[in-house]
């Protein structure tokens, strides 16, 4: 059994971003399920590791490490083939500044946390809620496909962690029926990642745990 392990909730989209960096890499690990509809990441075992209560957490190195770009780079580094991050200082910061539009500024304010306190305390209904998603992963899709390559991936011809990034987000948007029209090399991107093993064996539909 692997001595590395994620702490994981299947439509989590940051934990998706880390069982794909993990999965590329052909890193052994097993995944723990906690299970955020439940509220087992407010537990007091959980909490006494992650304070934040939040998921991923790999352990990993006798380390409990959190937040999911933290975690992708220290894969990275430990772990450098295949690259996720370019080497080039220029390179690097423009693939982390495309990351961070999904890390950062689609995300968070899309997340579980997010839409409960949409309903409660402000009273939004379940189709305000859809409206807010939709605008702003309207907002972050429309500056990446600008970016976006006409052919092949973000990493060129094999995935980085923006592509990672974009396939959990993608995730998000196939469930809330986000309309991708006005962003066709996102949805090519996306469906020539879906085709890949990594991607495959990372998908919610293909995890055991709920």
């Amino acid at each position: 059994m692997s001595d590395i392990i994620l702490y994981d909730y299947i439509r989590s989209t940051a934990a998706y971003r880390v069982r794909l960096a993990l999965n590329l890499k052909g890193i052994d690990y097993r995944s723990e399920s906690v299970n955020l509809l439940h509220g087992e990441q407010k537990g007091d075992a959980y909490t006494g590791r992650n304070p934040q209560g939040l998921v991923p957490m790999l352990s990993i190195d006798g380390h409990d490490l959190t937040q999911s770009l933290a975690i992708v780079d220290y894969l990275d580094t430990r772990f450098p083939e295949p690259r996720l991050l370019p080497a080039d200082p220029a390179e690097r910061a423009k693939t982390l500044s495309y990351a961070m539009v999904i890390i950062a500024d689609v995300h968070p304010i899309n997340n579980l946390r997010v839409w409960q306190y949409l309903k409660d305390p402000f009273g939004h209904d379940q189709g305000d809620v859809v409206q807010w998603m939709h605008h702003w992963m309207h907002t972050g899709y429309s500056a990446l496909e600008q970016a976006a390559p006409e052919r092949g991936f973000f990493g060129g011809d094999a995935p980085d962690l923006v592509d990672i990034c974009l396939t959990g987000q993608m995730y998000n948007a196939e469930r809330f029926k986000l309309p991708m029209d006005k962003f066709p090399k996102l949805a090519r991107i996306h469906q020539e990642l879906g085709e890949l093993d990594a991607f495959k064996a990372s998908h919610p539909d293909n995890m055991e745990n709920g």
